[in-house]
């Protein structure tokens, strides 16, 4: 974290010709929507349920309070940051693949957060709403740079959908090993992560990122949400126990919620320079060095029932994540981003075809179910 008093920056005015239409990108995300509806197809077969075509295990679903620091500076001052105030929040952690793995096979970590109740000009369908949704993976950068080299990615992803869950334990197993020796060397992959290498760590623990642009007001940002109350800092890098346990992940976030609670805070890097912080490459990390995370709110998470059946109808089936759920402030941008506009909206629709659960925005929220 830096204070932006001490760390000036001049933050880069958003232009539209910052953003350039990659070739092909209509036939992309309809190739994005046909594989992630395939996905969708598989596992409802299996599970006789529709869950989400990514992220489709929730380990963690949270109630909070979203708090907006007082005395912002104005470049900071934007959107939902505006003015200091606060708003409920549901976080849902998650993991990324779109069939319920064993948490055995440990992959990269998710957490959607809906923030309800925001005021200002809306983003192109959702004017009717009051939501500002943020997703974020814990890791800087996205797996491509992008939407077509993702389309590719997902297509493995959904290939491998309801295959051999089995070798893909084992599998898992092997390339964690591989994954703790290039981090004892000084490394890190994020291919290994991908593949099912990702330490067994508690999720309560990570941080996590937006890692594609939005708008930040007049500028271009990322976002970047982190522990920082003793009882979730404890829990960095603390190894769970996955070994026959399915759900050890939901099992650790149920256990400490069941006790502790925790605060995180919500930090925004602003783009200084197009070379070093492109737009229309998601694989590039932006120097924190030319531009740091400055935080821009807190949220507060008391102690509460993490996860119950309750809880997963009302946020696994009624509630959809996606950038474009949210302000005219904050609009995503680049290629990646574009995409899931529609792409979020298809899912969304299919798991309100197949499930008993309207899926539908919250106008206002004073607790989950437990």
């Amino acid at each position: 974290m830096s204070d932006p008093t001490t760390h000036p920056i001049t933050p880069l005015p958003y232009q539209a010709d910052f953003e350039a239409l990659e070739d092909g990108e209509a036939e992309t995300e309809r190739a994005l929507s046909e594989t992630l509806h395939k996905i969708n197809e598989i596992v409802r077969k299996d599970e006789g349920h529709a869950y989400r075509s990514v992220h489709a295990k929730s380990h963690g679903l949270l109630f909070g309070e979203l708090q907006v620091a007082a005395g912002l500076p104005s470049m900071l001052a934007q959107g939902v940051f505006a003015t200091p105030a606060s708003y409920p929040v549901v976080m849902r952690l998650s993991t990324v693949p779109g069939d319920l793995l064993d948490d055995s096979v440990s992959t990269p970590r998710g957490l959607g957060m809906k923030i309800i109740g925001v005021p200002g000009e809306r983003l192109p369908g959702s004017q009717a709403d009051v939501t500002q949704d943020f997703l974020m993976v814990n890791g800087p950068v996205f797996s491509a740079p992008t939407a077509k080299k993702f389309l590719g990615t997902l297509k493995l992803l959904a290939s491998s959908t309801d295959k051999l869950p089995g070798l893909k334990k084992a599998l898992s197993a092997t390339l964690r090993g591989l994954e703790s020796l290039i981090e004892k060397a000084g490394g890190e992959s994020g291919t290994l992560k991908a593949l099912g290498g990702h330490p067994e760590t508690n999720i309560l623990g990570e941080t996590f990122y937006t890692q594609v642009p939005m708008l930040f007001g007049p500028y271009m940002g990322k976002l970047q949400l982190v522990p920082v109350s003793p009882e979730l800092t404890a829990l960095t890098d603390a190894p769970v126990d996955l070994h026959d346990r399915p759900h050890g992940l939901r099992d650790a976030v149920v256990e400490h919620f069941s006790h502790s609670g925790g605060t995180w805070e919500l930090r925004v890097q602003l783009c200084t320079d197009l070379q070093a912080m492109p737009i229309e490459d998601a694989s590039v990390q932006w120097p924190e060095d030319q531009s740091p995370f400055v935080t821009v709110a807190r949220i507060v998470a008391a102690p509460q029932v993490a996860w119950s059946d309750a809880r997963s109808a009302a946020v696994d089936d009624g509630m959809s994540f996606s950038p474009w759920h949210g302000l005219a402030a904050h609009r995503p941008i680049g290629s990646v981003m574009r995409v899931r506009k529609a792409v979020y909206a298809m899912a969304a629709r299919y798991r309100s075809e197949h499930n008993a659960t309207q899926v539908q925005e919250p106008r206002s929220l004073t607790a989950l179910p437990d």
